[in-house]
């Protein structure tokens, strides 16, 4: 039996919103059309994919697995739509992807010096984005920072740097040299928790039980940084990433007591690109401070 991709687009959307008319509206779909073509694909699969009541959708335990496979299945079929298109353009790109704070460009002109015909691109990622660019092959490489899922991914270590809280000026820890996470405990984060599992495992508001305003509504640095200086959270960036984005009305004080962040070279393990394992050894020798001629 061979799977219908769009039946398994339609499974993700459901098992992602956990309710058949959001998942219908974010598909463009109508909801009788999705449902159709859910029980279809449990027919075809012989499994029932969702519990169902008039209160609930869960995922059975088929589901649940269905779902772990479905994404880097989906992820694949994207990538290689994008580099046959790319191919059939008749030009040979490579693209980068990057964190904000991380400068490439060093490790990007080596490799376009040594290929004259080649077109080497970048591309910004984010932290909800950054395995995905790869996955689906927006990108060739991308520079991450963990943790991530590493599912499906080559991973490089290239380099561990500190964490600092970014506060207001006015904030009571602003002055300080250095602070310890507990002091962050009853402060309210403007990132994933799971950015900063050493912030969620001891954060009053995510214990407290009280309705807390989901920190995901702020993607970009940017935003996350006019939200601090407002005085409606803080942020843990890593060192490069404050330092970069540095504004009159904010500060970043080192936390003295968790890990530094550690950023990685990722790549689809799957594909055989020579291009690719050459600039991870670009970079990797770069950052070493070895040199790389041409």
């Amino acid at each position: 039996m061979d799977v219908d991709l769009r039946k398994l687009r339609y499974f993700v959307a459901v098992a992602e919103h956990l309710h058949f008319g959001r998942a219908a509206a974010h598909l463009h779909i109508a909801q009788p059309v999705l449902s159709r073509q859910i029980r279809a694909l449990e027919v075809e699969l012989k499994s029932q994919l969702f519990d169902r009541t008039k209160r609930s959708t869960e995922l059975t335990r088929a589901g649940e697995q269905l779902l772990a496979d479905a994404r880097p299945l989906l992820a694949s079929a994207a990538a290689l739509q994008h580099r046959v298109r790319q191919a059939g353009r008749g030009s040979e790109t490579f693209t980068v992807g990057f964190m904000p704070g991380l400068i490439v460009t060093p490790a990007v002109r080596v490799l376009a010096a040594r290929h004259p015909g080649l077109t080497v691109d970048v591309f910004r990622t984010s932290w909800t984005d950054q395995t995905e660019v790869v996955l689906d092959g927006r990108v060739d490489v991308s520079y991450v920072r963990l943790p991530v899922d590493q599912q499906g991914l080559g991973i490089r270590p290239l380099l561990a740097e500190p964490r600092v809280a970014v506060l207001p000026l006015d904030h009571p820890l602003a002055a300080k040299d250095g602070i310890s996470i507990s002091d962050l405990a009853a402060e309210h984060l403007l990132q994933p928790p799971d950015a900063v599992p050493e912030w969620r495992d001891i954060a009053v508001e995510l214990r407290s039980g009280r309705p807390v305003e989901a920190p995901s509504v702020t993607y970009t640095v940017e935003e996350k940084l006019e939200h601090v200086a407002a005085g409606r959270g803080l942020s843990v960036l890593p060192l490069s990433t404050a330092t970069f984005y540095t504004r009159p009305d904010i500060t970043s004080v080192p936390i003295d007591d968790i890990g530094p962040n550690q950023v990685c070279l990722a790549w689809d393990k799957t594909r055989e690109s020579p291009l690719i394992h050459e600039y991870v050894e670009i970079a990797t020798a770069l950052l070493e401070g070895k040199g790389c001629g041409d």
